[in-house]
């Protein structure tokens, strides 16, 4: 399998590249400052960067994305841009070269006012600038090119880059006493286990020539902001010493940001295991997973 993969150095990128050169693939990593999706030209270089054909690419995935939610409320130019803008060029590039396209985005185009799980057919409504540019840009690829499968997933977590999880044990670490919101439900994602579903869709796509559309995936298990960090600072505290003495429960009216967040983004991912044959493990199974490598490995 000929990848190529976007936004390479991401959180999500790293276990991609990793994941893909396990399987024996061969895959091409671009990002920033080399590939800058918002630019065509950069985006044509980066596939002729993995062979000298079209035929060099069997499929590429777009992990990059502006994702600094509450950045986004004050560069919106920026946001849109890189999640609108971007998204489109992607399918433009791809339309012309007849490379499938898996694009991931984000729970954050619904509202949270749900009660179910989101099925990926539901209407979106997204509240905040970051959660509409990923919205606008679902719809350019829709619009543009039709051999796509658009991947949502939430509260990524991982080993690599910045993320909830290394937050909440840096804090951890430093403080007494933890207020974390325990009115916000969703399913927390690890990226290696992302990765491994999309390289597992990547492989199906390209062989079937189906299956194009919309999706979700998500680690099995919703909880709150407030649950999962008591789990987590439970699980690395068996591996060093936690300063904490108490984790407080708080409304999302006690901690004010600048964009909205959806109450409730529990996704249904059921369309997706039942198409590309995927079985989803638990959070908490994965979460422990992450630290035992980490630590195991000192980092």
């Amino acid at each position: 399998m000929r990848l190529l993969i976007v936004g390479s150095n991401g959180q999500l990128g790293h276990d991609l590249m990793a994941q893909a050169l396990k399987r024996g693939w061969s895959p091409t990593g671009a990002d920033m400052p080399v590939c800058d999706i918002t630019d065509r030209q950069s985006v044509e270089r980066a596939i002729e960067s993995a062979g000298p054909t079209d035929l060099s690419v069997d499929i590429m995935i777009n992990a990059a994305a502006y994702t600094a939610v509450d950045k986004a409320e004050s560069e919106p130019a920026i946001a849109f841009a890189v999640n609108r803008d971007g998204a489109d060029v992607l399918a433009r590039t791809c339309r012309d070269h007849r490379i499938p396209l898996i694009h991931v985005s984000t729970d954050y185009v619904f509202d949270g006012r749900q009660t179910r799980p989101y099925r990926p057919s539901d209407p979106v409504n997204p509240q905040g600038v970051y959660a509409k540019s990923k919205a606008e840009g679902e719809a350019r690829i829709r619009q543009i090119w039709e051999r796509h499968v658009i991947v949502r997933t939430a509260w990524l977590f991982g080993r690599h880059g910045a993320n909830f999880v290394k937050t909440m044990i840096r804090l951890g670490k430093e403080r007494d006493t933890l207020r974390v919101v325990d009115d916000q439900a969703g399913c927390p994602t690890y990226a290696g286990d992302l990765a491994g579903a999309l390289l597992d869709a990547a492989a199906d796509v390209t062989t079937k020539s189906d299956g194009w559309g919309t999706y979700h995936y998500c680690n099995e298990g919703a909880v709150t902001w407030y649950g999962f960090t008591r789990r987590i600072l439970t699980l690395a505290g068996r591996y060093e010493p936690m300063r904490v003495q108490e984790i407080l429960p708080i409304r999302t009216s006690q901690y004010p940001v600048p964009a909205p967040r959806p109450q409730y983004s529990v996704l249904d991912c059921s369309s997706f295991e039942a198409r590309f044959g995927v079985t989803r493990r638990s959070w908490e199974a994965a979460l422990q997973e992450m630290l035992a490598d980490i630590y195991g490995n000192g980092s």
